[in-house]
C-alpha cells in the first residue's frame, strides 16, 4: 500500500492547473468551487465570524486555492479540496464499464449504501459519517453498523473508537471530507483488512486511490451546473442530489483501475501534444512571446507523471503477484 500521507502531494499536483477560479461559494453544508469545472467539498460546520481572506478569491489560480489542500485550518482546506475536485472533475470520468451511476429508493443520498445492501446484510460495518436518513435504512433492513462520528449524535460512536472498531469490520465506508480534516491518511490504514468505499461529493476521481487500499470510489458527476450552484448557495445538504448530480461509483480493481489509469493517461497525452501544436505553430508565426498556454502544459506534464507511476505500480504489482 502506497504511505497514505502522499494523499496531499498527490491531490496538489493533479491540481497543478493555472486556470483563474471563477467562484467560491461557502454554503451551509458545502462549499463550491468553480474553474474549467465545478468542484464541492463539504462544508466545515464550525461557527466563524470572520474569515480574513473572504472576497479575496475569485481571479486566483486554481492551483494555488488547491495547495490549502494541505493546511489544518479547516475552511482553507475544505476551500482547497472543492478546487482539487474542480481540476480533477474537469478530467474524464471514469467511463461506463468502469463505473456505473446510482439511483435509491431511499434518497439519492442512500444510493451507495442501496448499491451495496446484498454484500454487507450481515456484515460488520462501519460508516465514517453521519448520513440523514441511514439509521431508518439500517433498521429497515436489519443491517449491524456503526457509524463513528466527530461531532456524534445519540446512537453514533466518537471518530477516536476507530481505532478498536476498524481493524475488525468487514465493510467500511470513509467519507471523503477525511482528506481536508487530515483524518483519511489513519482510517485508510485501519481499514486495510476491510472492504472500504471511500464515498461522498468530496471524492476526487482518481485512481490513485487504489494504492491507499481503497475498494471503491463512490463520487458524484455533475449535470446541472446552475442548479447545484443555487442549492448549495441557498443551503442545501441532501438536495444537492436531486438538483444537479448523482452519485456514481467505480470498482478499484486492479484491472480497471488500470484501464481508467490508461484512459487517462491517453486523454492527458492528446492534450499535451495539441498544446505543444500550438506553441509550435505561433512560434511558426514569428510570434516570440511567451505561450499563454505554457502553464497548462506544465499542469500536463506534472499529471502525466503521477499517471505514469500510478501505472507503473499496476503494472509492478502484477509481475510480484504469484502465479495460478
Amino acid at each position: 500500500m502506497t504511505n497514505t500521507y502522499e494523499i496531499y502531494d498527490l491531490l496538489q499536483d493533479y491540481a497543478a492547473l493555472p486556470a483563474p477560479v471563477r467562484e467560491v461559494l461557502i454554503g451551509l453544508v458545502w462549499t463550491y468551487c468553480e474553474a474549467d469545472a465545478v468542484g464541492l467539498a463539504m462544508s466545515p460546520g464550525i461557527p466563524i465570524r470572520t474569515l480574513p481572506w473572504a472576497g479575496t478569491l475569485r481571479g486566483k489560480s486554481v492551483a494555488e486555492l488547491a495547495a490549502w489542500v494541505r493546511e489544518f485550518d479547516p475552511y482553507r482546506a475544505t476551500v482547497g479540496m472543492a478546487a482539487v475536485n474542480a481540476v480533477i472533475n474537469g478530467f474524464q470520468v471514469p467511463a461506463a464499464g468502469l463505473s456505473l451511476p446510482l439511483k435509491s429508493e431511499s434518497g439519492n443520498n442512500l444510493a451507495v449504501f442501496e448499491h451495496f445492501l446484498p454484500e454487507i446484510e450481515g456484515r460488520r460495518v462501519v460508516v465514517i459519517g453521519r448520513y440523514p436518513g441511514l439509521d431508518r435504512f439500517a433498521e429497515r433492513h436489519g443491517l449491524n453498523l456503526t457509524v463513528l462520528e466527530r461531532r456524534p449524535v445519540p446512537g453514533d460512536l466518537p471518530d477516536t473508537a476507530c481505532e478498536y472498531l476498524l481493524p475488525e469490520a468487514e465493510w467500511v465506508f470513509i467519507t471523503a471530507s477525511s482528506i481536508p480534516n487530515k483524518t483519511f491518511p489513519r482510517l485508510a490504514a485501519l481499514s486495510a483488512n476491510a472492504v472500504s468505499v471511500l464515498m461522498g461529493p468530496t471524492t476526487p476521481w482518481l485512481p490513485d486511490l487504489y494504492h491507499f487500499g481503497i475498494d471503491y470510489l463512490a463520487g458524484v458527476e455533475i449535470f446541472d451546473r446552475e442548479a447545484l450552484r443555487q442549492t448549495v448557495a441557498e443551503g442545501g445538504g441532501v438536495r444537492i442530489f436531486d438538483s444537479g448530480l448523482r452519485y456514481r461509483i467505480a470498482a478499484l480493481t486492479p484491472a480497471a483501475a488500470e484501464a481508467w489509469t490508461r484512459q487517462l493517461i491517453e486523454c492527458t497525452v492528446r492534450e499535451r501534444e495539441n498544446l505543444k501544436l500550438d506553441t509550435a505553430a505561433r512560434y511558426d508565426a514569428g510570434n516570440s512571446a511567451r505561450f499563454p498556454g505554457y502553464d497548462r502544459l506544465e499542469a500536463a506534464d506534472i499529471r502525466l507523471s503521477r499517471l505514469d507511476t500510478c501505472f507503473q505500480r499496476f503494472q509492478d504489482a502484477r509481475h510480484r503477484a504469484p502465479e495460478a
